[in-house]
């Protein structure tokens, strides 16, 4: 991967994290809505970041970014752990979490136009429970 890319990659995770956080927090608190960023519209470049020779590994970016930012907001404000009933993997969190929400959403087509951050929380909640 080139300078450039790898600069890029994390110039977008920093703004998902930052913006994810922001979201998160809001959410909350009650203060605002959630994005209209459907499912299926984060489930597209998750599919593709395994199944696109060319453009596989920007897709995997944008998909991989947007968990890791949701993740992440999760992780800084408390909303995930044994009392919150969310234990996300200590390992491969990124590649694993995706995994889990490609697999969710092909088990719930009727959702694919809900908002992307119910169906991340959906498949937090179902595949990462604190046992």
């Amino acid at each position: 991967m080139s300078a450039g890319s790898e600069m890029m990659k994390r110039t977008l995770g920093i703004l998902a994290s930052a913006a994810l956080a922001a979201a998160a927090t809001a959410w909350t608190a009650g203060a605002a809505d959630v994005s209209k960023y459907k499912t299926i519209e984060l489930y597209n470049p998750c599919n593709e970041a395994d199944n696109d020779a060319r453009w596989g590994a920007a897709a995997e970016a944008e998909c991989e970014q947007y968990l890791r930012g949701f993740t992440d907001a999760l992780i800084l404000t408390g909303a995930v752990g044994p009392d919150q009933g969310i234990c996300l993997p200590e390992q491969n969190r990124d590649d694993e979490v995706r995994w889990a929400y490609m697999y969710w959403v092909n088990q719930h087509y009727g959702d694919r136009d809900k908002p992307a951050a119910e169906g991340v929380m959906a498949t937090l909640k179902a595949r990462f429970p604190c046992n």
